[in-house]
């Protein structure tokens, strides 16, 4: 997965300097950022803190891995279906 070029710990304190009052296009600016990218985290980690953003890190991480065992399993058990269907 790709690493951002942000800190969970900067884009925490980017969203509470914009909670707090400071223009989003200043905020932009002096991070340099696109405001896209503002509205993108605000959209996805606003209100939280950051336990919560480690949390739903550690939550998506979880996830990718059962995934893939998934896969695996699902994958194993087509290939002894095909073995199995062969022999007769």
């Amino acid at each position: 997965m790709k690493n951002g070029r942000y800190s969970d710990a900067q884009i925490m304190g980017v969203l509470k300097q914009a909670e707090s009052g400071v223009p989003v296009s200043e905020l932009c600016r002096e991070h340099g950022m696109s405001s896209a990218s503002f509205y993108k985290w605000r959209a996805k980690f606003g209100g939280m803190d950051a336990s919560l953003m480690s949390e739903m890190e550690d939550m998506a991480e979880e996830n990718r891995r059962l995934k893939r065992m998934y896969a695996e399993m699902s994958m194993q058990n087509d290939l002894l279906k095909e073995a199995l269907g062969k022999k007769r």
